[in-house]
């Protein structure tokens, strides 16, 4: 069985369009989705279930709320998936070859990163997160995280920290057990437009430094949501 994790706050906007496109799943192999919510105030949970979505409450914080969902999955696998993200093309035929090759158990993949923007700034935020994945191996939550049970608890799984979680992770799988399917991750570009390409880039690549310096995820949060 497969289990869809996805962790939300206030995620309204775009939750629905996302569990839209991961129920194709269920349609090819046994499926679960979990959708871990952090103390929303809008009409998520409402929308989970309308979707026959799993629903559980949690502390917020990413890493917490992905650790919740995993502990309460019932699949053998495991996809991460960002509530503003859906997954594009044949997703679903990447995910059946490489869930049924039996050297992936010690495994993970992640799909590749695309804003539904079409504007160039979109484009050259694209080619920056090919170039990290590529040159050092980081890619980010929101290329979602297709991994193993047993590998996946192996590892440690997701610790329960308020930002960084997706990095922590991948560096423990680390880069040679890591795959990018031949399959799409579209992500919301709100946050970009709202905060400017510049501007975004620029914290997300300062909270990168500050984290491979040691900075403690709880100053990197604060600067995050200070800035």
């Amino acid at each position: 069985m497969l289990s869809v994790i996805i962790p939300v706050l206030n995620a309204g906007k775009s939750l629905g369009e996302t569990l839209d496109a991961v129920s194709e799943a269920g349609r090819h192999f046994p499926c679960e989705t979990i959708v871990v919510d952090g103390g929303s105030t809008d009409d998520t949970a409402q929308i989970a279930a309308r979707h026959g979505a799993i629903l559980i409450n949690s502390a917020r914080g990413r890493g917490v709320q992905l650790a919740a969902g995993a502990a309460a999955a019932a699949g053998d696998w495991f996809f991460f998936l960002h509530a503003d993200t859906r997954p594009q093309a044949d997703w679903i035929g990447a995910f059946r070859k490489f869930i049924t090759a039996d050297n992936n158990r010690r495994r993970a993949a992640v799909l590749h990163f695309r804003l539904d923007d079409p504007g160039f700034s979109a484009r050259l935020v694209e080619r920056a997160v090919a170039v990290r994945g590529s040159v050092f191996g980081l890619p980010y939550g929101d290329q979602g995280l297709l991994i193993s049970r047993a590998f996946y608890e192996e590892i440690g799984g997701y610790k329960r920290i308020p930002l960084m979680e997706d990095v922590d992770i991948v560096r423990r799988i680390g880069r040679r057990r890591l795959r990018v399917l031949d399959a799409i991750a579209l992500t919301s570009a709100a946050r970009y437009r709202r905060d400017g390409y510049l501007m975004r880039s620029l914290r997300n690549l300062i909270c990168l430094g500050l984290y491979k310096i040691g900075a403690s995820p709880r100053f990197i949060a604060n600067f995050y949501e200070a800035h």
